[in-house]
């Protein structure tokens, strides 16, 4: 820990002389003061009636301040009796002032209204959401200043992916800093890794509720995406430690509004879309959003087609109760690409980006449908209570050549694949926040229970099949083509149940300490995978296949410390546990207990220049304690050659450093940048045979990676309406394929075993953007990778997927 006290360190040095001046302003205006026991609350709106979000509130000469909630809702807390002026603003809003008088221990009550429509404080706080710390993630289910919590949080708005077009989740996670793309087999989805780790469907969540990653998203029902880097088990239980990712639908609107557009691009892109949302009563709003999209590819012989429909409801049952229903429906027929492969399992297979050695045959048939009803009632002014259920139906039917291995002679034997899955995920969950005081000690509680229950059921086909024999030296040769019929052999159903409770408290320290500390305990029970063979006539044969069931428990800490010196910077110093599930048994037949991973956190979050620039550093530390890996030798004694046998022995550690940029220095300019830094290897293992070897960085984790997105509208003169824009994206020098293994040599001595790591060279890509907006009327234009940067995402040794090249798209758009 002496590195992350020494970084600590550093950050407070070198936030204390950047604030030097804005802290001597500050505390020339305003007087030191003992904590108070009043309160001032209220809830401000505009003029017609619609709740004010994200407007700041303070009190002029104070370092009191806060930020409205959605519902438009604000409380400032330990106020000193006396005469205030309480100050309402916004960037691009007139501010207002109110003078107030406030007794001892009184609690103030106010209403104000803007001078503002809602639809024109939208505006507005689509250009004020680009500070970094300027909006809680709705995934941290606790609305808490981000500036208040010990965790790097990042929010990509719906605006941010209206500019840059974003086609893919992919093209999101452009904006976030030290998240990057991966592959999986035949590209058949998108992955992401954070700080090292892998985000696995534990880790992708739509509204809060977990979803299969084996569909890739629709984003243009998407109002934005949030992302809580480091730990969040504590929230939601089993998930990897490199943070989660929250995908939040747009909701219906009590104003009438949408809009309608059309994306065109190259490789015969077509894109239409609309969303339309407004009152349909007094207390009903509705929204439905939609799109159909049809594509080839720059690969040849790779086509997309896809359709997306969303609509929702809001119930506004009380004055104190909101209820939200929702539905959404996904189906995407696609041509699964396993690029361009590897020769010898080494190194990249010589093979043009556009050349294609799939089947014209070949098809991924994905769907996905969801169903949920949100609840949220107002207890009373200081307690919220939360409830979702959910259900989720995922459909995979799947058919390809794949794993495209390459022989040193150039041969490739084309294996045949097929399999169907068919998944039902339900879930259930409530939570209640609540505010109160025990003595001088302001307290913001989160107590909750989840629960959910997943069973998937599949179809198995025949396996070890060989289509045909080619070769990477004769492209051209002839190969087969027909489709042929694989026999379905087997159906097996395997159910997962999850459950959970957990409390956390954000506790005020006076007016600079916060101090943030909870614990969950969760429970994960696998049922036995159940199970049955056919024979080749179709009749059940005899035989079938079964596990043991297995239990994990868990408790999951977290605690964190802040400090803000002014009310525009913060320190904080956390630690987090949680925990992911093993397969396998130990030598005794025994499930082998899930890997306890710690994770520690340190960094500093600053707003400068009245928010226009945001500048966060974070520095962290991932320590997964006991790797499972394969074991030496079994019960008895002897030699083990079973990779399902394992024992708790190895040990990885992922270091890095984050550093967050946002700004909007001036009206219509907005600028996002980050730069990352990770270290992620092997610090422990057994080193004995089928263990890693020690100190070798995991292979699909850059040491650096790095973002900037830079877009200007001009909002005066002759070209009012014009918007420029370029996005940057840096991914640099990484190991894909498979880590070294330690292997016996012919002496029966332990050595390093073969080289199975494909070196992958760093990459730049760039992206320009010009549009043009006149009244409802815009026209938005991009070019991707303009420089044509070749290089490739890799699924272990056999999936080598191409980046794509020079590509143009464009939006026409009409809002109403």
């Amino acid at each position: 820990m002496k590195y992350f006290f020494t970084l600590l360190t550093m950050m407070v040095s070198g936030t204390a002389m950047v604030n030097a001046q804005q802290l001597a302003a500050i505390e020339a205006t305003a007087p030191v003061t003992e904590e108070g026991n009043a309160t001032v609350k209220g809830k401000i709106t505009t003029t017609d009636g619609n709740p004010a979000p994200f407007v700041t509130v303070s009190l002029k000469g104070t370092h009191k301040s806060t930020m409205t909630t959605e519902e438009g809702t604000f409380q400032l807390n330990n106020v000193k009796p006396g005469n205030y002026v309480l100050v309402v603003s916004q960037v691009g809003v007139e501010s207002q002032e109110k003078n107030i008088t406030i007794q001892d221990k009184e609690v103030i009550a106010l209403s104000i209204s803007l001078k503002e429509t809602s639809k024109q404080l939208e505006a507005v706080v689509v250009e004020a959401r680009k500070t970094l710390n300027g909006r809680p993630v709705s995934i941290g289910k606790l609305d808490i200043d981000p500036l208040d919590l010990p965790q790097a949080i990042t929010i990509v708005s719906a605006q941010t992916l209206k500019d840059q077009q974003a086609q893919r989740l992919s093209d999101v996670i452009k904006n976030v800093n030290g998240v990057y793309v991966g592959t999986t087999r035949g590209s058949t989805q998108e992955t992401f890794f954070a700080r090292g780790y892998s985000f696995g469907s534990n880790n992708m969540f739509k509204n809060g509720a977990r979803v299969n990653t084996g569909v890739m998203p629709e984003i243009s029902g998407l109002d934005r995406v949030e992302i809580l880097k480091g730990g969040a088990a504590i929230l939601y239980g089993n998930v990897a430690p490199g943070g989660i990712l929250n995908m939040v639908t747009k909701k219906p609107k009590f104003n009438f509004g949408g809009e309608v557009n059309m994306r065109v691009g190259s490789y015969d892109l077509y894109k239409p879309s609309f969303d339309v949302y407004g009152p349909m009563s007094k207390n009903v709003a509705y929204r439905v959003n939609g799109t159909f999209e049809k594509a080839n590819s720059f690969r040849d012989d790779v086509h997309s087609t896809r359709y997306y429909v969303n609509p929702s409801f809001l119930f506004k049952l009380s004055e104190r109760t909101d209820l939200i229903l929702e539905g959404d429906y996904l189906y995407h027929d696609f041509t699964p690409d396993f690029g361009i492969g590897s020769l010898d399992n080494t190194k990249l297979a010589p093979a043009k980006r556009n050349e294609f050695f799939g089947a014209p045959w070949q098809y991924t048939k994905t769907q996905q449908a969801t169903a949920s009803a949100t609840i949220k009632h107002q207890l009373n002014e200081n307690w919220v209570i939360n409830g979702t259920a959910s259900y989720q139906n995922y459909i995979r039917d799947y058919k390809s050549i794949e794993r495209i291995q390459w022989e040193a002679n150039g041969n490739w034997k084309r294996p045949l694949g097929q399999n169907y899955t068919n998944e039902d995920y339900f879930l259930a969950q409530a939570f209640v926040n609540g505010n109160f005081k025990t003595g001088i000690l302001n307290h913001k509680l989160l107590a909750g229970v989840d629960g959910d229950y997943t069973v998937a059921n599949a179809k198995q086909y025949e396996s070890g099949l060989i289509y045909d024999v080619i070769n990477i030296h004769t492209p051209k040769a002839p190969r087969r083509t027909d489709e042929p019929t694989l026999i379905n052999n087997g159906r097996t159903k395997a159910p997962v149940t999850r459950f959970g409770a957990y409390v956390q408290d954000l506790i005020s320290l006076g007016e600079k300490w916060n101090l943030l500390a909870g614990i969950r305990w969760s429970i994960q029970e696998t049922d036995p995978v159940k199970g049955y063979l056919f024979n080749r006539a179709g009749g059940k044969a005899d035989s079938t296949t079964k596990t043991i069931t297995r239990t994990d428990k868990a408790f999951s800490p977290r605690v964190g410390l802040v400090f803000k010196p002014i009310p525009t910077t913060s320190l904080f110093a956390s630690y987090s546990n949680s925990f992911t599930t093993n397969t396998g048994t130990d030598i005794y037949m025994v499930p082998v207990k899930p890997s306890i991973i710690d994770q520690f956190e340190v960094g500093v979050k600053n707003d400068f220049f009245n928010s226009r620039l945001s500048v966060n550093v974070t520095a962290y530390r991932i320590i997964n304690h006991n790797l499972a890996q394969m074991a030496q030798f079994d019960a008895n004694g002897n030699p083990n050659s079973r990779t399902d046998i394992k024992e708790l022995t190895g040990e990885t550690t992922s270091d890095g450093v984050e550093v967050d940029i946002a700004a909007h220095p001036v009206t219509g300019l907005n600028i996002i940048a980050g730069y990352s830094y990770n270290n992620m290897r092997y610090t422990k293992t057994s080193t004995l045979q089928g263990s890693y070897l020690t100190g070798e960085r995991l292979v699909s984790s850059p040491a650096h990676t790095a973002n900037g997105s830079v877009f200007y509208t001009f909002g005066n003169g002759r070209i009012k309406g014009l918007k420029l824009g370029a996005t940057a994206v840096y991914i640099g020098d990484r190991v894909a394929g498979w880590n070294t293994q330690y292997a016996l040599d012919k002496d029966k001595k332990v050595v390093p075993g073969p080289e199975r790591r494909i070196p992958i060279d760093g990459y730049f890509t760039l992206d320009l953007s010009a549009g043009y907006s006149w009244k409802n009327i815009s026209v938005l234009g991009k070019v991707s990778n303009l420089t044509n940067t070749l290089n490739y995402n890799v699924h272990e040794n056999y999936s080598v997927n191409p980046i794509a090249p020079r590509q143009f798209v464009a939006t026409v758009a009409y809002k109403f």
